[in-house]
């Protein structure tokens, strides 16, 4: 699936020829930011099911909304891409609210996940990455929360530089979970025992 939602947007960058060099770099950073995303969202996804046992109907049922919210999430991020703000306004509002929508979802889905492999009970991840999954875990809430957050009206009409807030808090909203990764990463790496 995730494949499928990276070749998706790489359509998008052929489906429309560029009207100046400016504009290619324009567009392959576009793509850059979307593939940024779903890479992310893969790595975290695969690292946390390599542990977690797909046992249960609530495991299977959020997997499967989750691969939804990876599948439209090129289409959504292509919408945020092409319409104007001065010409397009109302179908730019529209469209950014269902991709803060999705990615609230996914980060959502992803701090669910994370939060059964911080389950003693369950013993799925030695005790001394326990903090550090939860840690992951929370800003993945955060995360979803801000995402979710932006569609609220006051994110639209508010700007910097002619920009609706909205977009700003995206970038926050990502920036979180990859400082939390990155730092508990190191974390992880200092905590290893000495081979």
């Amino acid at each position: 699936m995730f494949g499928l939602a990276l070749s998706v947007g790489t359509i998008s960058l052929i489906s429309r020829l560029p009207s100046s060099p400016v504009r290619i770099v324009y567009d392959i950073a576009e793509f850059g930011f979307s593939f940024l995303i779903l890479i992310t969202v893969w790595i975290s996804y695969t690292s946390i099911m390599s542990v977690l046992p797909l046992e249960d109907a609530t495991t299977i049922t959020l997997n499967v909304i989750l691969l939804f919210f990876v599948s439209i999430e090129p289409y959504l991020f292509y919408l945020n891409a092409v319409f104007d703000l001065a010409g397009q306004e109302i179908l730019l509002n529209v469209s950014s609210v269902a991709f803060a929508l999705d990615m609230a979802g996914l980060m959502a889905i992803l701090a669910l996940f994370t939060h059964q492999l911080t389950v003693e009970e369950k013993g799925l991840i030695p005790k001394s990455l326990l903090s550090n999954y939860k840690r992951i875990q929370i800003s993945r809430l955060i995360a979803a929360l801000l995402f979710a957050l932006t569609i609220l009206p006051i994110f639209w009409s508010l700007k910097i530089q002619n920009i609706p807030l909205r977009f700003y808090l995206w970038f926050v909203s990502l920036l979180i979970t990859q400082t939390t990764r990155a730092t508990d990463r190191t974390t992880a790496r200092e905590h290893e025992p000495d081979a």
